[in-house]
């Protein structure tokens, strides 16, 4: 029998959930009539704006054109957030380093920091110089709001009347973003990124202030940034003090301080300055009147022939000092490891292959960097022109190494038991999708790594990479001095991770150091103001063997097959032993050659700044041939030293005396050392016993050309022939 009680609340609680329902669908149907009445209300009022014909489409254009609008500017915003993370920091706060660089004999080479004097206000520069810039850059920067609109469009119909580009759509503001925080590239993300970073400057920054950081950190040409040090590089006197005919040839540095420079070439700089005059008047600034002095009295510069500036090399080592001395040392005199020579002939290698050879293969850039064994940076090529981009290609530009990676695998497989005799089959391989090749699309079968590696074979550093682990050659890698982050992908092995010049060089130095730590600097010495050294390389701690000598002793000797038989022929030295690997990347974008000697190791790299392929130039081509050029200009007058574990080539000279610094530098007299070739050095054999005081020879029986050399430049030295067929011939000239 059921109870009662249990019945009732049953019945009550369905009673209550029929009345809840009710409740509902009384809400839902009276919710439902008011939108109803609500949208025929809407509808009925919207019907009086009802338009046909030419109106109905003209609003269909306006309202597509809208919502065009809203969604690109959504996207565009999005393209442009990373560029915001540069602003966290502020812009208005200039550092107040003075650095004094020195190249490795302390001759002074340049300086930064203050070198952007922002000591002065813009009400202490003459109106001139105002006029001049805001003529010639932005003549309605203070009407705009960053982007110029009206500007951009008499750009565009100037630049359609001349057939070419003869102004600039830029504003001031939008020059200043770049210079800031973007660099030249011409990309549509980068004008995309200066649009809102003007935008931001406007919103944060006043006019006067926009234009007061204009003029400090705009590069001026000679190292200089901002027309204060500028002024004083240029005319040798404050930028307070400037005329109006200097005034104009300091305006005209903005557009191409290279091509412009008056040191560099006087009569450009002053038919720019005559463009700028004549800007001056078309803006309404000044009368033809007031310029005709000017016109008929250029500005004449300081003579500035002899000073030369590694700019690249010193943008890098202002950022190693200011690592190193943080913010207690403000006022520094820094040695550095630049041997300004070699600084210049790498930069000529550079330029020279460029000119020659760039046109026919379609490329454009080109970087290098030169170092010691332990690490020690002499010379950088941060690309063509400073004057034009002040970006360091080999130090800041992250570039996919194609084959000149692989050395790093086959380190890894010779620290894991493998020698370079051990022979694997160069067969296809399939790891999931992908599939990789060789160059020429063929395969070998069976061959050592020696071999692999000379020939530059794909298919055994991928197996090798399975075998061993993609994550033990990042492991390697880094272990050898690379600092750029190694993305672990399948490719990785074929050299698709990014890195820097400068990386590679780095670890090709380890293989020339015997497996010692290489650390890339530049800076050996910091001096205070008052004369302390607050930093001494020489202090640092002993240099610790990263990579065992077995290992690179194997290296080595694989290594040097790709410069005597392989891909890299072009880099061959004469009379010295090399090493080196090329690389390039899929489609030709990326071309190197990195190698190394007993003295140095280098890294080369060629391509373009916008990714662009290049006409199927290979790291075996230019790049061998610019590091060969390179490369022999370094080991002019320098001792030469071995390969580590591996025997020199005959008649390659050893054991000379060397200055301090790694090249000889002799005050009183300069020190030439010739190396001989093998038929010399075969010739000259007869004559060990005499140098070495056992049976006596007469001096007849030394070649004639060796006598002439001894009673013409007084030949102070001779060595016998060692057990590897070499000689040595030490010459004091007056």
């Amino acid at each position: 029998m059921r109870d009662p009680f249990q019945n009732r609340t049953k019945t009550d609680l369905k009673r209550k959930f029929l009345t809840f329902d009710a409740m509902l669908d009384s809400f839902l149907y009276q919710l439902k009539g008011v939108f109803g009445n609500t949208i025929d209300s809407a509808n009925n009022f919207m019907r009086r704006f009802r338009v046909t014909g030419f109106n109905y489409w003209l609003f269909q254009g306006l309202s597509g054109g809208f919502n065009m609008a809203v969604f690109g500017s959504i996207c565009a915003l999005a393209l442009a957030l990373s560029s915001f993370d540069h602003t966290v920091n502020g812009l208005t706060k200039q550092a107040d380093y003075a650095v004094t660089f020195l190249d490795r004999f302390g001759n002074e080479i340049g300086k930064r920091g203050i070198l952007q004097d922002d000591s002065f206000e813009l009400d202490d520069l003459p109106d001139h110089v105002i006029k001049a810039v805001l003529a010639t850059e932005d003549r309605r920067f203070f009407e705009h709001f960053g982007i110029d609109f009206f500007g951009l469009a008499r750009a565009i119909v100037e630049n359609a009347r001349a057939g070419g580009v003869v102004q600039g759509g830029s504003t001031l503001t939008q020059q200043l973003a770049k210079n800031l925080f973007l660099t030249n590239e011409r990309t549509l993300k980068r004008k995309i990124d200066e649009a809102f970073l003007s935008l931001w400057l406007e919103a944060n920054l006043t006019k006067r202030e926009i234009l007061k950081l204009y003029l400090d950190r705009a590069y001026m040409g000679g190292g200089t940034f901002g027309i204060a040090a500028a002024s004083e590089y240029y005319f040798g006197k404050s930028a307070k003090n400037l005329t109006l005919s200097e005034a104009a040839m300091l305006a005209g540095l903005f557009k191409a301080p290279t091509k412009y420079a008056p040191h560099v070439n006087l009569p450009a700089a002053r038919a720019r300055a005559k463009e700028v005059l004549i800007n001056i008047v078309q803006a309404g600034f000044m009368t033809e009147g007031q310029i005709v002095a000017s016109l008929r009295n250029p500005a004449t510069p300081i003579d500035k022939s002899d000073i030369y500036t590694p700019n690249y090399f010193l943008d890098w080592a202002f950022e190693e000092v200011k690592r190193i001395a943080g913010s207690k040392f403000r006022v520094l005199t820094v040695k550095t490891s630049i041997d300004v020579t070699l600084q210049k002939q790498a930069e000529q290698a550079v330029e020279s292959n460029l000119r020659r050879y760039g046109k026919d293969y379609r490329v454009n850039e080109a970087a290098a960097v030169l170092m010691e064994p332990s690490g020690a940076v002499v010379a950088i090529v941060g690309g063509r022109d400073y004057g034009k981009s002040q970006f360091n290609r080999a130090t800041d530009a992250k570039r996919q190494p194609g084959s000149s990676f692989k050395p790093f695998v086959y380190t890894t497989a010779m620290m894991n038991g493998y020698k370079p005799s051990s022979v694997m089959q160069d067969a296809p391989i399939t790891i999931g999708n992908w599939s990789p090749k060789n160059y020429g699309r063929s395969y070998s079968g069976p061959v050592t790594l020696t071999n692999a590696l000379r020939r530059s074979i794909n298919t055994i550093p991928v197996r090798l990479a399975q075998t061993l682990g993609r994550g033990k050659i990042v492991d390697t890698a880094y272990k050898m001095g690379v600092q750029s982050e190694l993305l672990i992908t399948r490719s990785l092995p074929l050299g698709s991770a990014e890195v820097t010049v400068m990386d590679m060089a780095t670890g090709y130095a380890v293989f020339a150091s015997g497996g010692k730590k290489a650390e890339a600097h530049s800076v050996l010495q910091i001096i205070n103001s008052k004369g302390k050294v607050i930093f001494d390389r020489r202090k640092e701690q002993p240099v610790e063997q990263i990579i065992p000598a077995k290992a690179i002793a194997s290296m080595n000797k694989m290594m040097v097959t790709v410069v005597e038989a392989g891909t890299g022929r072009r880099a061959q030295l004469a009379g010295i032993r090399a090493a080196g690997k090329t690389g390039t990347t899929s489609a030709y974008k990326d071309a190197w050659f990195v190698g190394y000697t007993g003295n140095y190791s280098a890294a080369v790299w060629f391509g373009n700044d916008n990714n662009r392929p290049t006409n199927r130039l290979t790291g075996g081509r230019l790049p061998a041939m610019t590091w060969q050029a390179i490369m022999t200009a370094a080991h002019d007058r320098v001792q030469i030293k071995p390969i580590p574990f591996l025997k020199p080539l005959p008649g390659q000279p050893v054991g000379i005396q060397i200055a301090d610094g790694g090249r000889i530098k002799d005050l009183k007299a300069k020190r030439s050392i010739q190396r001989l070739s093998p038929e010399t050095v075969k010739a000259l054999d007869g004559l060990s016993s005499l140098l070495g005081g056992g049976n006596q020879h007469s001096l007849r029986d030394v070649p004639s050309s060796l006598k002439q050399s001894r009673a013409g430049s007084g030949l102070s030295e001779l060595k016998s022939p060692t057990s590897g067929g070499l000689v040595e011939i030490t010459m004091l000239r007056n």
